[in-house]
């Protein structure tokens, strides 16, 4: 997606990417996505659906989920360099769009997106821009910080720009025509920067243990399916 401001907007947010993940903890947080990947997100996905990751940033979603063919949608020129080469990069040239034709996808995965949109209405425009390149019966896969949990940590991003709950999303979601199948207050932990062990044992043993997404949780997941 394109956002407000222009050039200058997108050279701020460059720098911002830049300054928060140095090469370390883009490769430890490539390897928490791969388990969470693997343990989590891959049993919403066939081997051969076609797969569009919105807001894709260091590509740590599209790189490690099995399936037939891997798009990245991100208005940052680094994303090119973290894709893996079985990824097609696209730039989106307009704002809330994706350069797809209709049906062309059946899942679209975007994880920390949505707080990050300028207005509630670029939410519901994205929303129907999802609903657009999906296939019928495609799904929509949403993880991204609760504001709920969050209230005192969400705003110490400078890039985020509105409060989001698992309910207000499900209200726009239902309000662009998908109907929600898994709706989980509380997923992963905030960030993948918090003081919790990120070996792989340890995040698979928290992603296959509930009750602690019940007290560590501060994201939300959201399955939807385009009616």
């Amino acid at each position: 997606m394109v956002p407000e401001g222009g050039p200058h907007h997108l050279s701020n947010l460059v720098a911002i990417y830049r300054e928060r993940f140095d090469e370390r903890a883009l490769m430890q947080k490539n390897r928490v996505w791969k388990v969470i990947c693997e343990v989590s997100l891959q049993r919403y996905i066939g081997p051969a659906d076609a797969v569009l990751d919105l807001g894709a940033g260091t590509c740590e979603f599209i790189n490690n989920i099995t399936c037939g063919k891997k798009y990245a949608v991100d208005i940052n020129p680094d994303t090119e360099r973290f894709a893996a080469r079985d990824v097609v990069v696209l730039r989106p040239e307009k704002q809330n769009s994706i350069e797809l034709e209709d049906g062309t996808v059946n899942v679209v995965f975007a994880s920390n997106f949505f707080e990050h949109l300028p207005t509630r209405q670029s939410v519901i425009d994205t929303l129907r821009e999802v609903r657009r390149v999906l296939a019928p019966g495609g799904k929509l896969i949403i993880v991204g910080p609760n504001v709920k949990y969050l209230y005192m940590e969400y705003w110490d991003y400078f890039d985020h720009q509105l409060a989001l709950s698992e309910k207000s999303m499900h209200e726009a979601i239902i309000t662009c025509g998908f109907e929600v199948e898994t709706l989980k207050a509380r997923f992963l932990p905030y960030t993948f920067r918090s003081r919790y062990p990120k070996g792989r044992f340890f995040v698979k043993t928290y992603l296959k243990l509930p009750i602690l997404h019940r007290v560590l949780g501060k994201q939300m997941l959201i399955v939807a399916r385009k009616r």
